[in-house]
């Protein structure tokens, strides 16, 4: 009997679980860890400030599901991997040891890196759902005392469409509230232009995005590099396209909202052995989604490093998207099934990228097969049916994380919902 081991349980652990116990069954042992007792449905995190959603909406209780499921559930925090003894050290002291380890962790989120960032500085975050409660709190001041909003994603971020979503979400509100003429809004953002979103951009996404943001007297400052926070002011510093020093802002807030970069988690990127981890401590993955190095770990999701998209003139890192993320957890299932039964793997991911990005009472949609250019399909549409889409969407994805249903759904539902022919 084999022991698999899941390393994390978010967008990717969870489902990763479910299919590889769905594909092995009762032959192997299938054991995840996680630091957290529930899962948390991060896309929807964005709706937690203007309280469209209440934290414990999109939270769930692991341990019970995974019970039925005959999946092992250990809650601890996972301190240090061990990849040349096959062991995961946990916080109580205690190791778990695996033949099959595969890493679903989820990013560290690096607020360190810019003086001020984060829920222990002057901004807040929409990361983690208690981050996003944290925001509601800070939401619920500004409410009392209105002023300037600065929102985006400083140098080095990955994940862009949270924080278009964020800035939106929160102009809608303004607007049924009816004090929007009071709040100046400006998005900062480390892309080389609107709607490049980390992918360089997909179908008119610059046009659909930046059009969004005229349409609502939104300012924007791209190639920004965030310098440091202060309460109520943000130093931004403005590139050009050869990354000099175009000009400087000092940009006052009641409320802001940024995106950090994010690095591989403590227990991961801290490991000694060479060849697992990059500099930046993301999981070094083949077509496979298998460690080239350390052949008996996978890794699927945020946690895993890929190249930029191309040379931008601040660091712009490559997001992994829910679609793409499904993919890798496909394939890791198949591969891992393959290698339990003497062969070699061979399933490789498609990592295409099917995004709903909610604006507050509209949306944009895009499609990238690959994601990663060069592409043979690239779409991109908006209107009101991308927001109800998603609202759809999540009550898909909590339906499937409760009953612990395995199957694939981006393909079956999203591409449904938007009429586009299924390409595989």
């Amino acid at each position: 009997m084999a022991r698999i081991v899941v390393l994390g349980a978010g967008i990717g652990g969870v489902p990763m679980a479910y299919e590889m116990k769905e594909v092995v069954g009762k032959n192997h042992q299938v054991t995840v860890i996680s630091d957290s007792p529930t899962f948390h449905f991060v896309p929807s995190n964005p709706w937690v400030p203007p309280k469209w959603r209440k934290p414990e909406d999109l939270k769930i209780e692991l341990a019970p599901v995974m019970k039925k499921k005959g999946i092992e559930f250990i809650q601890q925090a996972a301190v240090k991997l061990d990849p040349e003894n096959n062991k995961v050290h946990l916080a109580d002291d205690s190791t778990v040891e695996y033949d099959y380890l595969i890493i679903a962790t989820g990013p560290r989120l690096a607020f360190d890196e810019v003086p001020g960032l984060g829920p222990e500085g002057h901004t807040t975050s929409v990361c983690h759902v208690d981050h996003a409660a944290i925001a509601a709190q800070d939401w619920e001041k500004f409410m009392d005392d209105p002023g300037p909003i600065v929102v985006g994603a400083v140098q080095g971020a990955s994940c862009f469409g949270p924080a278009y979503e964020y800035l939106m979400i929160l102009e809608t509100e303004l607007r049924k509230r009816k004090i929007r003429h009071q709040v100046p809004m400006t998005f900062v953002t480390s892309e080389p232009y609107i709607g490049h979103l980390g992918l360089g951009g997909v179908g008119d996404t610059k046009g659909l995005l930046e059009s969004a943001l005229r349409d609502k007297t939104i300012k924007w400052i791209t190639n920004a590099k965030v310098d440091r926070i202060e309460e109520g002011m943000m130093y931004v510093t403005e590139v050009d396209e050869n990354g000099k020093e175009k000009a400087k802002h000092e940009l006052p807030f009641k409320h802001s909202m940024m995106l950090p970069a994010f690095t591989g988690v403590d227990a991961v990127r801290n490991v000694k052995a060479e060849g697992l981890v990059n500099p930046r401590g993301f999981v070094i993955v083949d077509e496979h989604q298998r460690n080239p190095t350390f052949k008996n770990i996978y890794s699927v999701g945020v946690c895993i490093a890929l190249p930029p998209v191309e040379k931008t003139p601040l660091p712009v890192g490559t997001p992994k998207t829910g679609y793409m993320i499904e993919s890798m957890v496909t394939a890791t299932a198949h591969n891992i099934r393959d290698e339990l039964a003497g062969k070699e793997p061979s399933d490789v991911p498609s990592l295409s990228a099917l995004c709903l990005a909610d604006l507050g009472d509209t949306g944009v949609a895009f499609l990238a097969v690959p994601q990663i250019p060069p592409r043979n399909t690239t779409w991109a549409s908006q209107g009101k049916w991308v927001h109800m889409a998603k609202i759809g969407f999540e009550k898909y994805f909590m339906r499937k994380v409760r009953k612990g249903i395995s199957e694939p759904f981006y393909e079956r539902l999203m591409l449904k919902l938007m009429g586009v022919v299924r390409l595989k």
